[in-house]
Formats: structure tokens, C-alpha cells, sequence
């Protein structure tokens, strides 16, 4: 798969200029190419409400455990969302890796240049907006993509330059693999499945690793460092170093997510929506950016193996939550996103079964 990956890789595109140079060249415009139409730019509306932080030390409190699970089941029907304290992934293991991330995206363009890549099989790409050479309208934001699970099959591939990026991002993947494979068990406990569920599955499944760059933006009001839009897999844990996330309820408003120090927010995504058949929904989420910081985010998006299909639940199908969606894989969605325009189309649409 990989020699697949690398074979229609397109070369570095000399006309590529990625928002990190937009913002080093001192601009105080946004560029016509990152203009939204009005209807999709932030209008800074937003709701107050405080959103669900779950406590996971409770995990090992069998008087607490109920509640626990009882805070996740509500925040998962409700939104989709939630953050997660005491998850015990070190303070110096999540800075180490924003540090890792920073050090990247401050490289001279030169020497990122041999990343860059439209295409979406690539299992290590770096580029802009969402995909520079198809977007029409452009989004404010880097990335650097790459494989992780494991770690010990992917690593190699992974930026050489800084020479901290290794360690520190392979520290904080695997780390993160950890908590997903644990937090799987929570929510697969709160739809009443066995809390073993899809073990093996999930333990050997896909893990890619989003690391995104927004930098400060000269008109914040008429761009978005990404759109609304929903991930694709089980579930996608973020580590962020500012404000900038927003997730939309079922109300079809939108909440700005706090900062909490030492918290990772956890987004369902669209397999969870499948397996669930329908009784979780993947949230939809955009980011914002803003005139004075940079922010960057570290998305660890988790699903089962490149091939392997997430179909419904047997045990959540039945007479009263009849079967609503289709099976599909990491694979079919790199299938989709290379073909269809994801602000337009969505993915989990796709995989509705129309009664």
C-alpha cells in the first residue's frame, strides 16, 4: 500500500505557497483565494453554555466508575463531544510534542518542501488549506500528516528535521494510542457493549496523526483555518495550545471550546456514528483564527484498519433503532476526500441508509 502511496505522489509544486509565508510576509490582507462567501464565514455568534469535561481518574473508582460512564453516554448523545482530564498522558509529553510541531512549521519552506503532497494515499504529507491543488476557496492553516500505529512501522517515514520530531511526536502517538484504546471502552460500555468490544481491532487499528499550524491572520472575519466538516473515524483525540475550535450542537449553534490546561478534547467521528447505528452522531466542528496568536493543534484520528469495514452493532440494531447505515473503512473515506469536495459533500451521507 505504501509503494501505491508513494508512486502517485505529485512532485513539489514551485508555485505552492503555504500561510506560515502569508504570515511571515507581514500581510494585512487576507488574499482573494481565502475569501469565504458569506454564508460560511464565522459571524461571531456563539453560545455560552458549558460544555462536558469527564474526569477519567474515575475509571479506577468503582463508586465513581457509573457516573463516569453515565457523563460520557449523555455527552456523546448530546454533542458528540467532550474533554477529558486526568487521562494520564504527562504535561511534558503533550508540550514536548506542540514544541516538535512548532519547530516544523518554522523551518524555511526548502526544507519542507520534499513533504509536500496532494494526495490523500501519501502515508506522510505536508501541505495547506485542505488540498492546494483541488480547493477552490483556501483555508487558512498548514499540516503535516503521517501514519502512527505503530510507531515502529511508520516513524522512519516521519520528518527527520527538526531533529526532536521523532521522539517527542512518537512519545505523545503512542501515548495517545493508549488513551484512545481506553476511552473506546468507555463509550463502547455506554452503549451497552462489552467494554472488550473490537479489542483486537481497535488496538491494531489506523492512527493518524494531524498536526496543524493557524497562524495569526490579518482578516480572521473572512476566512476559517478549517471548515465545518466532521472526521471520518472512531474517534479523534486534540491537543491544542490556544482557542480556535468550535463544535456545533444539535440546535445547529456553535460553542467556542475552551482551553483547560492538561485537557484533550475528544471528537466522535463518523465510523463511531455507524457502529452506533445512529444513536451517537460525529460532531461537527471548524476552526477560527485570530489576529494575534498561532495556534496548533495536534489531531490524533483514530479508526479501524485501512481495509477493514465499521458496520452497525448487531446488539444496537433492532425493531425500535432499525438499520440505518452502511459498513465502510478508512480506506473508502481516502476514496471519497480524493474525489468529492468535502465542504459540499459529506462523507457520512454517504453511508445513511435512506428508510
Amino acid at each position: 500500500m505504501v509503494g501505491r502511496m508513494r508512486e502517485s505522489s505529485p512532485s513539489p509544486n514551485c508555485s505552492f505557497t503555504s500561510a506560515m509565508t502569508l504570515d511571515e510576509e507581514g500581510l494585512t490582507y487576507v488574499p482573494k483565494r481565502y475569501v469565504l462567501p458569506p454564508a460560511l464565514r464565522p459571524d461571531g455568534t456563539l453560545c455560552n453554555t458549558c460544555l462536558p469535561v469527564v474526569d477519567l481518574s474515575y475509571l479506577r473508582q468503582p463508586l465513581l466508575r457509573p457516573q463516569l460512564i453515565y457523563d460520557v453516554h449523555l455527552a456523546c448523545k448530546e454533542l458528540g463531544f467532550f474533554q477529558v482530564v486526568n487521562h494520564g498522558i504527562p504535561l511534558s509529553v503533550m508540550d514536548d510534542a506542540i514544541e516538535a510541531a512548532r519547530e516544523f512549521f518554522d523551518l524555511p519552506p526548502q526544507d519542507k518542501r520534499h513533504l509536500l503532497s496532494s494526495n490523500v494515499y501519501d502515508p506522510v504529507r505536508y501541505g495547506t488549506s485542505l488540498n492546494h491543488v483541488k480547493d477552490k476557496v483556501h483555508f487558512w492553516r498548514d499540516f503535516l500528516k503521517h501514519y502512527a500505529n505503530p510507531t515502529s512501522t511508520w516513524m522512519d517515514l516521519w520528518p527527520s528535521n527538526p531533529t526532536c520530531y521523532k521522539k517527542n511526536m512518537g512519545n505523545y502517538t503512542t501515548a495517545a494510542q493508549k488513551l484512545q484504546e481506553e476511552l473506546m471502552q468507555v463509550i463502547f460500555e455506554s452503549l451497552g457493549l462489552n467494554d472488550n468490544y473490537l479489542h483486537e481491532d481497535i488496538a491494531e487499528g489506523s492512527q493518524v496523526m494531524a498536526v496543524n499550524c493557524y497562524p495569526a491572520c490579518p482578516e480572521p472575519d473572512l476566512t476559517l483555518g478549517l471548515p465545518p466538516h466532521t472526521d471520518y473515524g472512531m474517534v479523534s483525540t486534540i491537543l491544542q495550545n490556544h482557542q480556535g475550535l468550535q463544535i456545533m450542537d444539535r440546535g445547529e449553534k456553535w460553542h467556542s471550546v475552551p482551553l483547560i490546561k492538561g485537557a484533550l478534547v475528544v471528537l466522535l467521528g463518523d465510523h463511531m456514528e455507524v457502529l452506533s447505528n445512529g444513536i451517537y452522531k460525529s460532531v461537527v466542528h471548524r476552526v477560527t483564527v485570530n489576529t494575534e496568536k498561532r495556534r496548533i493543534s495536534i489531531v490524533s484520528l483514530h479508526s479501524l484498519a485501512l481495509g477493514k469495514k465499521v458496520r452497525p452493532a448487531s446488539a444496537l440494531v433492532n425493531e425500535q433503532n432499525i438499520l440505518s447505515y452502511k459498513e465502510g473503512s478508512f480506506s473508502d473515506f481516502l476514496d471519497f476526500i480524493s474525489g468529492e469536495d468535502i465542504v459540499k459533500e459529506k462523507y457520512i451521507d454517504k453511508l445513511k441508509i435512506n428508510p
